[in-house]
């Protein structure tokens, strides 16, 4: 397989997608940014630092909803209102999502994050993925919680809080296995072909069986490839849209579905309207 370097330098930035859905909406009530650079100890496991915040008081909640890469996310939140169900501040674990996750931005509050790469929390910890979850950090990342967050939060500045979290994970990054770095290999071309668009392609890519791979799949992602297939090809489907795209017929076709029947209900089934809804929505805004 091709060695860490050549597995994901390549990535193109237009295809690295956001997930977030109606992005114009999002952008209009909350700060997001996803620049900050990632040192190079943790760069096999770390996808980005990003941010985010808002202020909502005195307005009505707003619904934010993103079609998750198939990754962990680790933050720190605070804010005037609980989240999850959690009193804030605190430092908290997103797990692997299945479906589109939504949540309501309500009152004032700031996130400051790390996306670890699809597998790369469980190469960097050892430990499994969670999924459709958002729980208290424990001892998994080899940095206290508490520690963690009280030296986040004495920064004001987003790049500052992320150089934090950084310095702070940066001391605990392993060597990253092979299995891993292979596996980094081939979802970047799930990522960037829409041509992929069937398991047993991927495992040829891989100069594997389909089984191996899906073990492979499990130990570090904690979806299956033809999950994560799925999920790459219905974010570039619903960022074609967001982008303009109304030919759905041709995007299916495009995308690998066989008909359009099936992509609106695969669609459906994850962003929780059908293209076509999707679509009148968007040029409605």
């Amino acid at each position: 397989m091709a060695s860490w370097k050549n597995a994901t330098g390549s990535v193109r930035p237009d295809l690295t997608r956001s997930g977030v859905l109606r992005p114009e909406e999002t952008a209009r009530v909350a700060d997001l940014r996803r620049d900050a650079p990632v040192s190079p100890a943790l760069q096999p496991f770390v996808e980005r630092y990003w941010s985010v915040r808002w202020d909502r008081t005195g307005q009505p909640p707003f619904r934010s909803e993103v079609l998750s890469h198939p990754s962990v996310n680790v933050s720190v939140e605070s804010g005037t209102q609980p989240r999850f169900g959690v009193p804030l501040p605190a430092v908290l674990v997103h797990g692997v999502v299945t479906r589109r996750f939504g949540v309501d931005l309500v009152g004032s509050g700031r996130v400051s994050a790390v996306k670890f790469r699809p597998g790369g929390f469980a190469a960097f910890t050892g430990a499994r993925p969670p999924r459709n979850s958002v729980v208290p950090l424990g001892p998994e990342l080899g940095v206290s919680p508490d520690v963690l967050l009280t030296a986040v939060l004495a920064q004001e500045d987003d790049d500052d809080r992320a150089a934090v979290l950084d310095a702070m994970l940066a001391p605990s990054a392993p060597e990253p296995p092979a299995s891993y770095l292979d596996l980094l290999g081939l979802l970047e071309r799930m990522l960037a072909d829409r041509s992929l668009v069937r398991v047993d392609q991927v495992a040829a890519l891989g100069a594997m069986s389909v089984r191996s791979l899906q073990r492979l799949f499990a130990a570090y992602v904690g979806l299956t490839p033809k999950a994560v297939l799925a999920r790459y090809r219905l974010q570039d489907a619903a960022a074609a849209i967001d982008a303009g795209e109304g030919d759905l017929a041709g995007l299916a076709a495009t995308l690998g579905w066989f008909d359009q029947a099936h992509f609106s209900r695969d669609f459906r089934s994850v962003v929780g309207v059908t293209p076509s809804a999707y679509l009148r929505a968007r040029r409605a805004r």
